[in-house]
């Protein structure tokens, strides 16, 4: 089947497709209820932002710059200017228990000359929000680098930056009607025990219920451990199974097939899964599997 992109500044309502587009991605608004498979309305075209608007990237001489930084404040308000639907965003758990959001397991900033490397979730949250730009103009925060797939690191460059922030916060500081996507981060290097995973969800899931209000709220999380414990610790809001699809492998071979995304969601009472486009246009007959189980299909990934 031929695709044909449809560019945002092309869908001015994101309710109408363009005639001459070929494909159009389908999903619905949530709101609360017991059973959230019914909250599913009528189809439309969906657009999330990844991140916020913080993954579009300029280059500058070998590396790449953020044109606003992601996973902040700003980056979600920013998204919120286009009809978007949904902000995406991660959301870990400091060593106090605060939810924060902050895409990456480990934060980076130099010491003594040199780049040192944290656990986010040893870190308490005034130690967190001490790294880059600080709120109060007369604190100047600690230098935060990123590291690449490939080891390289570079100092964390940005057009537009913003502070670090929490969970509530971006529930206090985002337009109320904008969704938030809220993928549910764990170290893919740690086996976590049950009573583990549920102390860190109820962390999580007691800001999300004091200060959500009538926001769509999507839950998502790599995790298969922690997706079926966040559906059995609350039924108002739908939880999504993220999943590589088998473009990457990992000791949980629930991760590594959209058959094996497929029979956790059906196992466990998800709603629906989000995959790595890669692995629909290597395995396009999952896409009727999904269909015939009454799930919602959502991707990501560049080659969208």
């Amino acid at each position: 089947m031929a695709l044909k992109a449809v560019h945002v500044s092309d869908v001015p309502n994101l309710d109408q497709v363009p005639e001459n587009a070929t494909l159009a991605l389908y999903s619905g608004r949530f709101s609360k209820g017991n059973d959230v498979r019914a909250t599913l309305k009528s189809p439309k075209f969906m657009v999330i932002g990844h991140r916020g608007c913080g993954m579009n990237m300029l280059h500058s001489s070998d590396r790449r710059m953020q044109v606003i930084k992601e996973n902040s404040i700003l980056s979600f308000n920013t998204a919120g200017k286009f009809a978007l639907d949904f902000v995406e965003f991660d959301v870990q758990v400091t060593r106090d228990d605060c939810p924060i959001i902050f895409h990456d397991i480990f934060i980076l900033t130099e010491e003594n000359g040199c780049v040192t490397e944290k656990i986010i979730k040893e870190l308490t949250l005034a130690e967190f929000l001490s790294y880059g730009p600080q709120r109060d103009t007369g604190n100047v925060g600690k230098a935060l680098f990123r590291k690449t797939k490939d080891g390289r690191i570079f100092n964390w460059k940005v057009q537009d930056d913003d502070s670090l922030c929490t969970l509530q916060e971006a529930f206090q500081k985002v337009d109320p009607k904008l969704g938030f996507n809220i993928e549910l981060k764990f170290d893919d290097h740690i086996v976590y025990q049950e009573q583990v995973l549920i102390h860190i969800l109820q962390v999580i899931l007691r800001v999300v219920f004091e200060h959500a209000k009538d926001r769509p709220i999507i839950f998502s999380t790599f995790h298969p451990d922690a997706a079926r414990l966040v559906r059995i610790l609350q039924s108002t809001y739908p939880v999504y199974f993220l999943t590589n699809g088998g473009t990457e492998i990992y000791p949980d071979v629930r991760r590594n097939s959209l058959d094996e995304a497929i029979n956790l969601c059906l196992a466990n009472g998800l709603q629906g899964i989000v995959s790595q486009v890669k692995a629909i246009f290597r395995n396009p007959g999952a896409i009727n599997r999904i269909k015939d189980s009454n799930l919602t299909l959502l991707t990501y990934g560049p080659l969208k």
